[in-house]
């Protein structure tokens, strides 16, 4: 099925490509077809599904603390909030958990969904639990290799600390032959709000053309 996703400026990532207004993409089952203003794109292709989205859409984000938050913390289920709060459980407080590879995989399961609830579309550095690896990729969310351990506290926000869209995102939003239709919409105006207000912005996060968080 043809989908055109457009949105108020869309922001593609490549270096030296200026924002477009009123911007799209198009989504031709899990590829990434087309790009450009919505105009040109709906008179290409009339036939096409609609989704319009307020904001900026750009390219996914990449969460640079793929271990430490997904094998090194855990996140507790909701049933748990009056014992364990809702924030990942780290250090003394996780050594004293008694984790199993179910309990493991389920909240791997419930912190990838806080990180496409931010729009993030992969993760950083080596997964080895293979419950934590199978969570990961049955969202589709791709685990990246690093060489040296990220600067700073781990945090869900890939964009925390004031990083810009450019250092945060997966790889551009390029039309290459087979290229995934992977990105995300944030509520902002521009990159500058977005740098300002961060990764909670986010509207949508689509992963191979599959819509996996939609902002209720």
């Amino acid at each position: 099925m043809l989908t055109i996703h457009t949105a108020d400026l869309l922001v593609t990532g490549k270096p030296g490509q200026a924002p477009v207004a009123n911007g799209a993409v198009l989504v031709d089952g899990r590829v990434l077809a087309g790009s450009g203003t919505y105009e040109e794109l709906a008179a290409d292709r009339p036939a096409a599904r609609v989704r319009r989205w307020p904001g900026l859409l750009a390219p996914g984000l990449l969460n640079r603390y793929g271990p430490e938050l997904l094998e090194q913390a855990y996140h507790p289920d909701p049933r748990e909030a009056d014992e364990l709060g809702s924030e990942p459980v780290t250090g003394a407080a996780l050594a004293a958990l008694p984790m199993t590879a179910a309990r493991w995989g389920a909240s791997a399961r419930r912190g990838v969904q806080r990180m496409l609830a931010l729009g993030t579309v992969a993760v950083a550095g080596d997964l080895w639990r293979p419950a934590v690896v199978d969570a990961v990729r049955r969202v589709g969310l791709t685990i990246e290799e690093r060489f040296e351990d990220p600067p700073g506290t781990p945090g869900l926000d890939p964009l925390a600390g004031g990083r810009s869209l450019a250092e945060a995102i997966l790889m551009p939003l390029v039309l290459l032959e087979g290229m995934d239709a992977t990105f995300a919409v944030f509520d902002v105006p521009d990159e500058a709000a977005l740098t300002e207000r961060g990764a909670a912005t986010c509207m949508a996060t689509v992963v191979d053309g599959r819509l996996m968080h939609r902002r209720r």
